[in-house]
C-alpha cells in the first residue's frame, strides 16, 4: 500500500517537472551566433552574426556596450538613426561597412516575439584592431641613490590595449631582475600592462639610457625616444648646511624677541589714544560789573 502511494507520488512529481520544463522550453527561443568574438582591422567591414529559431514573429534588437557607454544599434528590425549610414541589418545579423576603434565593445542580439512571450539573446565581442602609436615616456633626468624613482610609458591608440617593455642601454629588462646577471644589482618592479618601471631603492648601477616599447599583437611594435637617467649621490653636506642655517635663523629670531621684551617694547601703550579730562577751579570773589574767567575746562 505504501509502495503504491510512493510510486504515485513519484509519477506526479515527474509529470509536474516535465510540465515546467516544457513551459520553459516553449517560453524561450533559440538564439545563437557563429562567431562570438570578431577581430577586424580598423576601416574594414565586420559582420556580427545572430541566428534564431522558435519565434513566430521575431522582433530583433541590437545593443552596444563599452565601459559606461550604451547605445541601441537596431530596434524592431531596423537600424537606428545614429548607425543607419554605416550599418546594415539582415535576418542573419548586422554588418558594419567600415569599423572604427570606437566600435570596439560588446554587442547583444535580443530576439522576442511581438507578444513578448518568447525571448532569447546572444552576445558578440567586437575587437577593432589598431596598431600602437609611438609611446610617450617620463624619465627623471636624475634620481637620488637610495630613494624611489618612477618611470612611466603610455600610448593611447592601440587596440587591444598595448603591453609595455623597457630597455636599458639597448638590453631588454626582465620582469625579475634578480634572475638576470646583467640586472642582478638592480631592485625594480615592472608592470607590462600599466607601463610603470619603479626603482625602490635607486642604486648607482641604475643610471643609463632608457627606452620603452609598446606592442599589442597587431602591427609593428613602436619604440619611444631614448632618455638618459643619472644616479646622484645623497648630498649630506648640503643637508647639514641647511639645518645649521635654519638653526641660526631660529636663534636670531628668539634673541630678537628676548631683546625687545627686556627693553620694554611690549609694555608701551599704543599711541594716538587718550581720554577726556575736566579740570574745574573754584570761582573767586569779583566786583559788580567786572567780568573775569573764573573757571577753565580742559578737554
Amino acid at each position: 500500500m505504501l509502495g503504491t502511494k510512493a510510486k504515485a507520488g513519484r509519477k506526479q512529481l515527474l509529470l509536474f517537472t516535465s510540465m515546467i520544463l516544457c513551459s520553459l522550453a516553449l517560453g524561450r527561443g533559440a538564439v545563437q551566433t557563429s562567431e562570438p568574438v570578431v577581430k577586424v582591422a580598423e576601416n574594414k567591414p565586420a559582420k556580427l552574426s545572430c541566428s534564431y529559431s522558435g519565434f513566430s514573429s521575431p522582433r530583433v534588437e541590437w545593443k552596444f556596450a563599452h565601459g559606461d557607454i550604451t547605445s541601441l544599434v537596431c530596434y524592431r528590425n531596423k537600424i537606428t538613426a545614429s548607425y543607419e549610414d554605416r550599418v546594415t541589418f539582415s535576418d542573419s545579423g548586422i554588418t558594419f561597412h567600415s569599423v572604427t576603434r570606437k566600435d570596439t565593445g560588446t554587442y547583444t542580439c535580443m530576439v522576442s516575439d511581438e507578444g513578448g512571450n518568447t525571448y532569447g539573446e546572444v552576445t558578440v565581442q567586437l575587437i577593432v584592431l589598431v596598431p600602437p602609436s609611438k609611446p610617450t615616456i617620463n624619465v627623471p633626468s636624475s634620481a637620488t641613490i637610495g630613494t624611489r624613482a618612477v618611470l612611466t610609458c603610455s600610448e593611447k591608440d592601440g587596440s587591444p590595449p598595448s603591453e609595455y617593455f623597457w630597455f636599458k642601454n639597448g638590453l631588454l629588462m626582465p620582469t625579475e631582475p634578480k634572475n638576470n646577471r646583467a640586472f642582478s644589482n638592480s631592485s625594480y618592479s615592472l608592470n607590462h600592462k600599466t607601463g610603470e618601471l619603479i626603482f625602490d631603492p635607486m642604486s648607482a648601477s641604475d643610471a643609463g639610457d632608457y627606452t620603452c616599447e609598446a606592442q599589442n599583437g597587431y602591427g609593428s611594435p613602436m619604440k619611444s625616444d631614448t632618455v638618459h637617467m643619472d644616479a646622484a649621490e645623497l648630498n649630506v653636506g648640503g643637508i647639514v648646511a641647511a639645518v645649521l642655517v635654519t638653526l641660526i635663523l631660529l636663534g636670531v629670531l628668539i634673541f630678537g624677541i628676548w631683546f625687545a621684551y627686556n627693553r620694554g617694547y611690549f609694555d608701551r601703550a599704543k599711541k594716538g589714544t587718550s581720554s577726556k579730562k575736566v579740570i574745574y577751579s573754584q570761582p573767586t570773589a569779583r566786583r559788580d560789573g567786572e567780568f573775569r574767567q573764573t573757571s577753565s575746562f580742559l578737554v
